[in-house]
């Protein structure tokens, strides 16, 4: 039985912080349905009703397109251990790119990691939660390192010149770029290295 909200309770929030993982979709009016895995210490809830997320580059920005055209978005978190549930935010979303106003802000809330190109800022409209009494009980081993070395690799100009290459998405949305590299060592969320 599903159950919704019309935003984060403290139980929700208490439940959120401790997944592992998380699963965002996104649509435009025409083209393909996105869906995406997310890892890292990479989620924050601002409030009950705002959350964001942390994102690193990767092979496409379908995310960022999508709510560019449409601005919806849905995030689930899953237990993957006892006692089951699968959380629902509903929202509406927008990328913030480091040379946006208000990236300093969102970017406070974060260690911000090698490779990363924007923040999602979403407003949440509504929550559900159900049993997920169908989702399998797993160990989480540990996170893959892999992306953030692959990062790390890059120069800043191998970076900058792939990012300014995705401006379109899969099915020929606009995205845009971000114009500032995180990857070459640690970096902070006020930017200092």
């Amino acid at each position: 039985m599903a159950d919704f909200f019309e935003s984060l309770t403290d139980k929700h929030i208490a439940f959120i912080a401790k997944q592992p993982m998380f699963f965002t979709a996104t649509a435009a009016a025409d083209g393909r349905i996105n869906l995406s895995p997310k890892g890292y210490d990479a989620f924050r809830v601002l409030a009950p009703d705002r959350v964001a997320y942390l994102d690193l580059g990767g092979s496409g920005n379908e995310t960022h397109a999508h709510l560019m055209a449409d601005g919806r978005i849905t995030i689930m978190f899953c237990a993957f251990e006892q006692p089951a549930l699968i959380l629902r935010i509903y929202g509406r979303g927008e990328p913030v790119l480091p040379q946006d106003e208000g990236w300093e802000a969102l970017a406070g809330q974060f260690e911000l990691l090698p490779g990363t190109r924007q923040i999602f800022d979403i407003a949440v409209e509504s929550v559900q939660t159900s049993c997920g009494w169908g989702v399998p009980i797993m160990e989480r081993v540990r996170d893959r390192e892999t992306l953030q070395k692959a990062h790390k690799g890059s120069t800043e100009e191998e970076w900058l010149r792939k990012t300014a290459s995705r401006v379109t998405s899969i099915d020929g949305l606009p995205t845009r770029p971000t114009e500032r590299w995180f990857g070459d060592r640690e970096i902070r969320a006020d930017g200092a290295r």
